[in-house]
């Protein structure tokens, strides 16, 4: 325990913050969305990146990936969107075992309906909250702890 480097008062301070910032930001986007366009924040990122890909579509492992959340839980995410036809799945002509999630005409829609009040959250309770310098510090900051972690 001798050469552990613990937190000071305002590490522990910004650990603490970060946290329960994440916390309740999260709720409030999952209730925002649940209620206007009945959609999980995780269905809502699928949406988005599929919207964002080429052709509407990505393979789930990559999707996977890039949501970071695990296939399993990405299957079940993906189950969920495909009975309310908001994607479907197709698979890859040139790997058996892959399989892609593609976007819907009626999954475009929905996004397109979701979007502004999800800015809306975003904006009302992380970007007006803060001044010009503090976005662009927790966007180097945390920018910085993705890279560190593989993730971008």
């Amino acid at each position: 325990m001798g050469d552990t480097n613990w937190l000071n008062d305002d590490e522990m301070a910004a650990w603490q913050a970060f946290l329960t910032a994440g916390a309740l930001l999260d709720r409030r986007i999952e209730e925002q969305l649940k209620a206007e366009s009945g959609l999980s924040h995780l269905q809502y990122e699928v949406l988005v990146r599929l919207s964002a890909a080429p052709d509407g579509e990505l393979r789930m492992s990559e999707l996977a990936g890039a949501l970071i959340t695990t296939k399993s839980g990405l299957t079940y995410q993906i189950t969920q969107l495909e009975k309310a036809g908001l994607v479907r799945r197709r698979s890859c002509a040139a790997d058996v075992r892959g399989v892609y999630a593609v976007l819907t005409d009626a999954g475009r829609a929905r996004l397109e309906r979701a979007a502004p009040g999800h800015v809306e959250v975003v904006r009302a309770h992380l970007i007006d909250v803060l001044s010009e310098d503090q976005v662009r510090v927790l966007k180097d900051g945390l920018g910085e702890v993705v890279r560190r972690l593989g993730g971008g």
